[in-house]
């Protein structure tokens, strides 16, 4: 009986869409990663990618017959043992393109920075619910911001600066739903975006340094001019508008793509996934997969919506703002107009641990759409 009442109450698009997503990943990391001396089926990153999508849809299977609002009593020590972890990977965790977010457990390198975001989620979404804090004000924003700054800063430790502005995005987003002033919001954004801006100009005429790492830096002026470091800093930038550019209509096929195959563009089996599927399957690709995006991110603002109390809708929320952030970010550094602060694309990139927690997340947003209505379980 309850089977039956779980079963009627799922939008079924959000599984589907997800299983899309994952299966085009699937055959892109397979392109991306295709050497003569690795064929397919011998695949190490098409293995383990496989692996953890069983696994995490093994994990959604199994949570849709637990509350949702379970989360609610376990909530602390979910907190706790990610800071934990964070603390940890600072002083044990490996050393993996420039950051030191990585743990070492055997074959597989789990990076704590990917739960840390669902961590944050479940802890905002309990303090925003209980209705403590009055977050039109400044004054109300101070403990659900600490929440989010604990986390931030232990990330940003770990130089990974992408990562950090995720925990930014999901914080905005949650605190605007919850009740925040939304001029004030604006205001501080435009605060900041204007500050970069002026001190980046500072910097290049004047000399002004700015307390960013040599290759942060770096990564903020290709972003104006990729063409200041050709060889260097805005290599990746430009390799990936050569190979989305190159892919016109309809693209050049699975497995032809030139910019790909013959390794002039870096990280395309992670960072810069989406320039791998400009390339290959064109403009049409590129527009199918960022129309399942939309799709996704439709049917989660739905289940936000017809959500049955506060909690629920503030989860669904945080992972809303979390996949929009990733999304917009890693498709906009691959044409050049966002930065390049390397985090994935939701479902495509390789990457277990980024993989097993959209799919965690997506197990939440399915949670909350399937106990939408009273029922008795």
């Amino acid at each position: 009986m309850i089977i039956k009442k779980l079963i009627k109450n799922i939008d079924y698009l959000i599984p589907i869409i997800t299983l899309l997503l994952i299966l085009t990943g699937l055959v892109i990391i397979g392109s991306a990663t295709n050497i003569t001396d690795n064929p397919l089926l011998q695949n190490i990153f098409l293995k383990k990618q496989i692996i953890a999508a069983l696994a995490g849809i093994t994990l959604v299977t199994i949570s849709l017959f637990f509350d949702y609002r379970i989360l609610r009593d376990y909530v602390n020590i979910i907190y706790i043992l990610n800071i934990l972890v964070l603390i940890i990977v600072l002083f044990l965790g490996s050393t993996i393109k420039g950051g030191q977010g990585w743990i070492k457990l055997g074959p597989v390198n789990f990076q704590p920075a990917e739960t840390a975001k669902l961590a944050v989620i479940i802890a905002l979404a309990d303090v925003l619910s209980k209705g403590r804090y009055n977050v039109y004000h400044i004054l109300g924003l101070t403990v659900p911001a600490i929440y989010m700054a604990i986390p931030f800063a232990l990330v940003l430790l770990q130089n990974d600066l992408g990562s950090a502005l995720v925990l930014i995005a999901i914080f905005v987003g949650m605190i605007y739903v919850a009740g925040a002033n939304a001029k004030f919001l604006v205001g501080t954004f435009l605060t900041g975006v204007g500050t970069v801006v002026a001190w980046i100009t500072v910097h290049i005429y004047w000399g002004v340094p700015i307390p960013l790492k040599s290759y942060q830096l770096k990564r903020l002026l290709v972003l104006v001019n990729p063409q200041l470091e050709p060889l260097g800093a805005g290599y990746n930038v430009i390799q990936s508008k050569i190979a989305i550019g190159s892919g016109g209509l309809l693209g050049k096929g699975l497995f032809g793509g030139t910019q790909n195959q013959l390794n002039f563009l870096p990280e395309r089996h992670t960072d810069f996934i989406f320039s791998v599927l400009g390339e290959e399957f064109g403009f049409i690709g590129a527009i199918l997969v960022l129309l399942l995006y939309l799709l996704l991110l439709w049917r989660g603002i739905k289940v936000a919506m017809e959500a049955k109390d506060e909690f629920g809708q503030l989860l669904v929320v945080g992972i809303l703002s979390m996949f929009t952030f990733h999304i917009l970010e890693n498709v906009g550094m691959t044409i050049g107009i966002m930065p390049v602060t390397g985090i994935p694309l939701p479902f495509l990139s390789y990457g277990g641990s980024s993989l097993l927690t959209n799919l965690i997340a997506i197990a939440i947003i399915m949670n909350v759409n399937i106990r939408r209505k009273k029922m008795l379980f």
